[in-house]
């Protein structure tokens, strides 16, 4: 059982307003993942650019067609600090809240859990790590198929996706009869393991880790795998899918989530004087080259 305590993070509502006030004391900012629509504001404009994009590009058949292109694992050797370093050169284009380099992010999240956690030094890692596969922009991937938000395909889209159902008005499978009904392609009770996701950076880091046989236990793997999986893990969709195991991966990943949302600030860590500490734990549980 994942136990979720009280930490400087807080266990709030994300999405209550006096939680927003809290974490903008707290931190000094209110990170809302505000998905409004501004045709003024740049930043907006971008981030409901790179999501309208990715849902009208990603059917089934997209995501089998990745899958088979990124799951062969041929397509570099890196380490985990090498590749680290590549997330310094990008800014992630569909989060409203930050235009810091990923890198920065990466450190944040993980010295805060650090604090609250001091002894799971696989969690401080996981922290570290989470947004890794987002490396797949450096070799040939749009940013809109590698970030952003994740929900399954093969079955009707969920109400709590942002921009709702007129992003999907040009993806094929919106008017596909085996894919756009509440079940879709999958049983009732299926698991949320046997969903097949929309490709990005949580599903890629996650086979990546399994195929180069990390040491990073089962709860790390599903905070990864699912922490972009808001449809579900925070709007509450996709229950009619879900078993009972379920709610323990989303224990998980509510666990994780607290520090992803709430620790992107103005506050720089020194990564430099960090690296050491992260780098024992990187020979601890995912030493070496890895195949991408």
């Amino acid at each position: 059982m994942v136990l979720l305590k009280e930490t400087s993070v807080g266990m709030i509502d994300p999405w209550d307003d006096d939680a927003g006030l809290f974490h903008m004391l707290l931190f000094g900012h209110c990170r809302k993942r505000d998905y409004s629509v501004d045709d003024e504001d740049p930043i907006k404009q971008r981030v409901r650019r790179t999501y309208y994009t990715m849902h009208t590009h990603t059917t089934v058949d997209f995501v089998k067609g990745k899958m088979e292109k990124w799951l062969k694992f041929n397509h570099f050797k890196s380490t985990i600090k090498d590749a680290l370093i590549r997330l310094n050169e990008l800014v992630d284009e569909s989060d409203p809240d930050t235009d810091l380099p990923n890198i920065v992010h990466a450190f944040q999240t993980a010295e805060r859990i650090r604090q609250d956690y001091p002894e799971e030094d696989w969690f401080h890692l996981t922290g570290l790590i989470h947004d890794l596969g987002k490396v797949m922009a450096f070799y040939g991937e749009p940013q809109w198929c590698v970030v952003g938000d994740t929900f399954p395909v093969g079955c009707k889209w969920g109400p709590s996706i942002v921009y709702g159902d007129d992003s999907f008005k040009d993806n094929p499978d919106t008017y596909n009869p085996k894919y756009n009904t509440e079940y879709g392609m999958y049983e009732p009770q299926c698991g949320i393991e046997q969903l097949m996701m929309s490709w990005g950076h949580d599903e890629y880091l996650y086979r990546v880790l399994v195929h180069n046989k990390s040491s990073l236990p089962k709860e790390a793997l599903y905070m990864i795998r699912y922490h972009s999986f808001y449809p579900w893990h925070a709007g509450g969709d996709y229950q009619h899918l879900i078993t009972e195991k379920d709610n323990y991966i989303k224990e998980a990943v509510l666990k994780f989530n607290q520090y992803d949302l709430y620790t992107k600030s103005a506050g720089i860590p020194d990564i430099e004087a960090l690296w050491p500490y992260y780098e024992s734990l990187i020979d601890k549980y995912i030493p070496g080259e890895l195949e991408w």
